[in-house]
């Protein structure tokens, strides 16, 4: 008997939300929101920081429907965001108010830019949905610069992640659909940074990621099973069941020296 293909994500899911990207509160495309608005600024000024405040180049993989690339392109930076999704591109170029976002269709596994063509690219809540995110690793280091930044979120390996992720959110949040996450793509964090290690992306900060839930946003989604405007995300010192990490490119260069 022929083993059963592994279990996969539904990423069908994305393109067929239209404006419920920005507009649903009952749907967890509204976590995804929350999680940005939490983690965009964090984001801006580290860029800011490592580069003085000048404006560099940015690609955002897996962009989605652009609220990390369409925030981004506000602080002057020069921005492109790809995504295997034509439909969600289609909403990200509508909501970007500067019209200077290049978007496109492509593969994060072969991304279609020359080696060192970017100073910041972002993988975010991306890598858990595809089957190797290794290359996608892989060609973020190819396409960044020396000293260039990388940005990832992910989801942790393991049963409270599972729990509160997967069961949590099929249970609690309303429009859920089957396999919007599925444990065997949740990558440990150890994991990622022997990704980063083996491309010279030397992880410097690595901080957990939950929900707060100590406060009365966290308690209405339990009661309502829509997500509220004020819902919010922290960083934590745990990443047991998330974490957002900052990778930054060795110069070959100086390692031959």
């Amino acid at each position: 008997m022929a083993p059963l293909p592994p279990h996969s994500v539904n990423n069908a899911i994305y393109s067929a939300l239209g404006e419920r990207w920005y507009d649903a509160y009952d749907d967890p495309v509204a976590l995804l929101r929350a999680e940005s608005t939490f983690r965009t600024p964090w984001i801006a000024t580290s860029i800011d920081r490592a580069f003085r405040g000048r404006a560099v180049r940015v690609l955002d993989v897996g962009c989605g429907a652009g609220f990390l690339a369409n925030a981004l392109v506000k602080h002057g930076h020069d921005v492109t965001g790809i995504d295997a999704s034509e439909e969600s591109l289609a909403v990200a170029a509508r909501h970007d108010e500067t019209r200077s976002v290049r978007y496109a269709m492509g593969d994060a596994a072969r991304l279609p830019f020359p080696d060192a063509s970017f100073d910041v690219v972002c993988a975010m809540d991306f890598l858990e949905h595809v089957e190797d995110p290794a290359a996608v690793v892989a060609e973020a280091a190819r396409v960044l610069g020396a000293g260039g930044l990388f940005f990832f979120h992910t989801f942790n390996r393991n049963w409270l992640a599972w729990l509160v992720v997967i069961k949590g959110v099929e249970w609690f949040v309303k429009n859920t659909p089957p396999d919007l996450h599925v444990l065997r793509l949740f990558l440990k964090p150890e994991e990622v940074r022997a990704m980063c290690d083996a491309h010279d992306l030397i992880v410097s900060e690595l901080h957990g990621f939950e929900p707060v839930i100590a406060s009365t946003a966290f308690w209405r989604l339990l009661a309502t099973g829509t997500v509220p405007g004020d819902f919010a995300f922290r960083f934590t010192g745990s990443t047991r069941i998330a974490y957002t990490g900052l990778a930054a490119k060795l110069d070959a260069r100086r390692n031959d020296g």
